[in-house]
């Protein structure tokens, strides 16, 4: 080694790492892109090794970045905990990174956050609903609430309950085509789904059987927009019962065979981690006092 090694230089080059960017772990960390710069020579400097290389696009892990990368981060969870053990005892406190789905974080999730503040008073939280793949691994959030279960890595994973799907329409919709349609049959309506590339998700693979071929009406990326287009009268959508009985829509059919379970998922080495532990205790009882309105057409099997 050339200089002596920082170790807070290290959350610089997760910040590179996590970004791509100087720019962006700038506004991560907070501050200067020049300060991460020069932050980030000082590090190559003391480890006599290239840790990125420099492209247009930005910055990408050199081979030596890469496997230095899973170290850093044990440097930081040992960090976070080194920060905990020193706070007064009991006290909830820090900034916690939840990544889930917008459909559920918008009606049921926020909604519930003011109860958890007044509770922990020093506590944040970050929602992360992009569309982007979350990896807990590399620390793009805390912990996640998701429908697909992971299968692998040093993770905590609980059921949290199971959210039911049915396919609606608008009353306006429902009754024009019971004018002139048998109701057991979907031949001539028209139907709001998915785009090819949500075409993996369990609703979108049941619409596909029932088209038979024939095209959807209108296809989105959001579950979002198909509420929209439902309750405009541009046809029948599969939907979830907690956010279908909020409107007017009405159900054609209860059960589809699509229900998802939804898992909460957290990196182990944070599951004793107080400020964490908090909001995920907070979700379990969330989940569970909400239990019924998710799956409220039939029993959960979990």
């Amino acid at each position: 080694m050339h200089d002596t090694l920082l170790w807070d230089d290290a959350r610089v080059f997760l910040a590179i790492a996590r970004s791509g960017t100087l720019s962006g772990a700038a506004h991560a960390l907070p501050m200067g892109v020049a300060t991460v710069s020069r932050r980030l020579d000082r590090l190559e400097a003391a480890l006599g090794l290239p840790l990125f290389s420099r492209h247009q696009q930005g910055y990408r892990l050199t081979d030596d970045g890469e496997a230095l990368l899973e170290r850093a981060e044990a440097l930081e969870h040992a960090g976070l905990a080194f920060g905990e053990a020193g706070q007064q005892r009991g006290l909830v406190a820090g900034t916690v990174r939840l990544a889930t789905a917008e459909n559920l974080a918008n009606p049921l999730i926020i909604p519930s956050l003011p109860t958890l503040f007044a509770q922990h008073p020093e506590l944040r939280v970050e929602l992360v609903t992009g569309v982007q793949t979350v990896n807990l691994h590399r620390r793009d959030a805390d912990l996640a609430v998701r429908m697909v279960k992971p299968d692998a890595g040093n993770l905590t994973i609980k059921r949290l309950g199971t959210l039911g799907f049915g396919l609606y329409g608008a009353r306006t919709y429902v009754d024009t085509r019971q004018a002139g349609t048998d109701v057991a049959s979907f031949e001539q309506d028209d139907f709001i789904g998915w785009n090819e590339t949500n075409g993996h998700l369990p609703a979108a693979r049941w619409m596909t059987r029932m088209l038979r071929g024939r095209p959807c009406r209108l296809e989105t990326g959001t579950l979002a927009a198909q509420l929209a287009a439902a309750r405009a009268g541009m046809g029948l959508a599969v939907l979830p019962h907690f956010l279908a009985s909020q409107t007017d829509l009405v159900c054609l059919l209860p059960e589809l065979g699509v229900d998802q379970p939804i898992w909460l998922v957290l990196h182990s080495d944070l599951a004793h981690s107080r400020r964490v532990r908090a909001v995920a205790d907070h979700l379990i009882a969330l989940f569970e006092h909400s239990r019924a309105a998710l799956l409220p057409l039939s029993g959960d099997p979990s």
